[in-house]
């Protein structure tokens, strides 16, 4: 039996650009990025701590060390500069692969800049 479970969280991550007329995704700090372990491409939630809105789009890579987190296409409608988000991904596990799991968990500062990673909530 497969679970799906948490992958990777980049948490209260400040959205730096909000832009509708684009094809979509979210673009992110390819720094972010690597740092949890999310691929360009790979789907994603966001979970807009501002407005309540939750929403899913993909990743793509941004500029290594700019801080941006680029919400674009249709979801621009759902997040505006400044607002804080929450960008999870998440994976299918099996029973045995259980037993190893941990999520990866990044924190940022005001600047959109890693601060820490744990895989436990404080």
């Amino acid at each position: 039996m497969q679970r799906t479970f948490l992958n990777a969280k980049l948490h209260r991550v400040t959205t730096t650009a909000s832009e509708l007329d684009y094809e979509g995704s979210c673009e992110i700090d390819g720094i972010l990025l690597d740092a949890a372990g999310i691929q360009a491409f790979e789907q994603i939630q966001i979970y807009n701590i501002a407005n309540g809105n939750r929403f899913t789009t993909y990743a793509i890579r941004g500029k290594e060390n700019s801080g941006v987190i680029s919400v674009n296409g249709a979801a621009a409608h759902k997040a505006a500069v400044g607002d804080l988000l929450i960008i999870a991904a998440y994976a299918s596990y099996d029973e045995h692969e259980l037993k190893n799991y941990a999520p990866n968990l990044c924190y940022v500062d005001d600047n959109n800049t890693l601060t820490r990673q744990s895989s436990a909530i404080r």
